[in-house]
């Protein structure tokens, strides 16, 4: 009598063979997204905004080619806006660690700038990355100064990076939010229709979490 075939086995084998080949394409796209020199270049209708009575032009950089001037810019800018959150997360503010991110190699700005003085007024840190083992853009901030606030730049911004994810046959776009940062949750839940990831934790009654996980896919690049 011959061996019994192990189809249990075989579809072991085709689903590691299959996740293998994700994987690889992924790494691929993201060294891919990773190498250019400037991710705006694909979308050159989107390097101005100009409405509600601001002129700005946006720029898309590597951290390692940013000046001293707007390094400190970012970080003092995150600080006014985030350092209140921080504080009241479990995570806690540490200003170094924070500098610190912002200043790594694979971090990449897009920045909104006035026209007429290139003065800095909004960026947004985001990375090509994997993230269990998903090809992803991952949004770090977006933050704006006060004067820019409730113009649309902020959605603006956040639909150029979902263009660059979708340029970038990336499977989709990430975030993180605190939870009581209410106007950002809001904003990006029910403004930007958010949803939450398969990879945010859940509450339970031994541990609960401040933060929430939330991405939207690329619909090209979805997997069934």
């Amino acid at each position: 009598m011959g061996k019994k075939p192990n189809l249990k086995a075989k579809e072991r084998k085709a689903e590691r063979k299959a996740m293998e080949m994700k994987m690889n394409s992924g790494v691929f796209a993201v060294k891919k997204a990773n190498a250019q020199s400037d991710p705006l270049e694909p979308l050159p209708s989107f390097t101005k905004f100009e409405r509600n009575g601001v002129n700005l032009v946006l720029v898309a950089v590597r951290a390692s080619s940013l000046d001293t001037s707007l390094k400190d810019w970012i970080f003092d800018l995150t600080e006014r806006n985030m350092k209140e959150m921080y504080t009241k997360s479990e995570w806690g503010w540490n200003g170094e660690v924070k500098r610190k991110e912002l200043n790594e190699d694979a971090a990449w700005f897009l920045i909104a700038k006035e026209k007429d003085t290139e003065v800095p007024v909004a960026f947004s840190h985001f990375r090509f990355d994997m993230d269990h083992d998903d090809d992803v853009l991952y949004c770090y901030e977006i933050q704006l100064e006060e004067c820019v606030r409730r113009k649309g730049l902020g959605k603006f911004m956040m639909k150029v990076l979902e263009l660059m994810m979708i340029k970038n046959d990336l499977l989709k776009i990430m975030l993180t939010v605190f939870k009581h940062n209410e106007i950002a949750s809001g904003f990006f839940k029910d403004v930007l229709k958010y949803e939450i990831d398969e990879t945010c934790p859940y509450d339970t009654v031994y541990e609960q979490f401040d933060y929430e996980i939330l991405s939207r896919f690329n619909a090209k690049e979805k997997k069934v």
